[in-house]
């Protein structure tokens, strides 16, 4: 296992360019065993998870080429229909590769998904789906199978969740007929997987709304498709650069990604200038907690998109202990998000919790060099980012190689920004 090493303390300040979206790039290569035609996909960013994910493809027998941001993807050669457990608990996403599988060879042999545990994350919407348009599943072995085409249907999601509607639209834009999908997730990176759907030749009417409707192809073909930016990955680097006080200047942005991202920053005191391609945090800014009419203290709270994402509430949370003010935070999604609050408070963190969805913070208060773990991708993040804010001696973040997962060229961007971080 690796180790950050961070000597934090001042303010951050630069400029770095958005990696490819990694919510998008995941169902993207799960997507490319829907035609046995070459898929060329850009802007690719550099994970662990990508990296699981493409080599589930090798083992069924895809064949991979990927040069620097570029990967070429042709699954003509693809006849076997098991992913064995040790490929499956490395990302959650070896499940999506279920849906193409079947619509492959009639049959997906899988183990329950690993991933990052914040908490109950139910699969019974790919269950529900799957079944919808005609698959037989035995959700105890992980047995799938399929005769002939999926079959169209009309669904409604019980939760409008990211991957089951990125799952089922894999099934959906095969199937014979037409399949209406209501409750659907509408974040980024669905619409960026529906958008390199669209590309290959699927019919799908309804996008950037929680209503799809699909009318099913017999045949995909290739495509070449440019991943969009992680929105993720650049609210955490605004969040970083706001809570040591900097400045940041963040390209290859999507203006229309960050409205209500912006509307959390207002609440902290924060403007940022959000242009067509870019995001600017202005330097000379100085945090304070904006009340609710009346003087409440005001809440952040996750959501389905166009709310506010899960993934970024663990580094906002850590932006509101450097912030004058207090904040409640509301995690609705995941039951177990809210754990790693607790090194914060030993850092010096002003944290009351509440729950396990709910806590309180109070700032400013100085935190004080530690050694932390990172939990899973978000909070190890968040964690980084308290570390760069402490004073004193140097923090350690351990357990560095998890956030590969989700960042991309991590310790080359803190570089750019002045971070005085090491590995070992």
């Amino acid at each position: 296992m690796s180790r950050f090493i961070v000597q934090g303390g001042k303010p951050l300040s630069g400029e770095i360019t958005a990696s490819g979206n990694k919510n998008a790039i995941l169902p993207m290569i799960a997507a490319t065993l829907l035609t046995e035609e070459e898929v060329i996909l850009e802007n690719v960013p550099d994970l662990r998870d990508v990296t699981h994910m493409l080599d589930v493809l090798t083992h069924l027998g895809a064949r991979v080429e990927r040069v620097e941001s570029r990967v070429s993807i042709q699954t003509a050669d693809v006849k076997r229909d098991d992913i064995p457990f040790d490929l499956c608990e490395k990302t959650r996403t070896s499940f999506l590769f279920t849906a193409p599988l079947l619509h492959r060879v009639g049959r997906a042999r899988l183990h329950p998904p690993g991933g990052d545990q914040i908490g109950r994350r139910r699969l019974d919407s790919h269950f529900y789906g799957l079944r919808g348009l005609g698959a037989t599943v035995d959700d105890e072995k992980f047995d799938f199978s399929l005769k002939g085409r999926f079959q169209g249907s009309n669904l409604f999601f019980d939760e409008p969740s990211v991957t089951a509607t990125e799952h089922i639209l894999m099934a959906a834009v095969v199937a014979e007929g037409t399949t209406t999908l209501r409750n659907v997730a509408s974040e980024p990176h669905v619409q960026d997987l529906a958008a390199l759907l669209v590309s290959m030749g699927a019919q799908i009417d309804g996008l950037y709304t929680d209503t799809l409707s699909v009318q099913g192809v017999a045949v995909l073909h290739g495509a070449r498709h440019r991943v969009v930016s992680d929105h993720i990955e650049v609210g955490s680097f605004l969040a970083l650069a706001a809570a040591t006080g900097g400045e940041i200047t963040v390209r290859d942005t999507v203006r229309g990604h960050y409205w209500m991202i912006n509307r959390v920053f207002e609440r902290f005191g924060l403007e940022l200038d959000i242009q067509s391609d870019r995001i600017v945090l202005p330097p000379g800014q100085v945090s304070k907690i904006r009340s609710d009419a009346g003087g409440i203290t005001p809440r952040i709270d996750d959501g389905p998109w166009p709310q506010f994402p899960s993934d970024l509430m663990s580094t906002f949370l850590v932006l509101a202990t450097q912030t004058h003010g207090t904040t409640l935070f509301f995690e609705k999604m995941f039951e177990s998000r809210m754990y790693f609050v607790d090194p914060l408070i030993q850092m010096g963190a002003n944290i009351i919790v509440c729950d396990p969805h709910r806590v309180i913070v109070s700032g400013p208060t100085a935190l004080r060099g530690q050694t932390v773990r990172s939990p899973d991708i978000r909070a190890g993040m968040a964690m980084l980012i308290a570390a760069l804010c402490a004073q004193g001696r140097p923090s350690i973040v351990e357990n560095a190689e998890i956030l590969d997962r989700g960042y991309e060229r991590l310790d080359e961007k803190l570089a750019a920004l002045g971070a005085d971080v090491t590995r070992d």
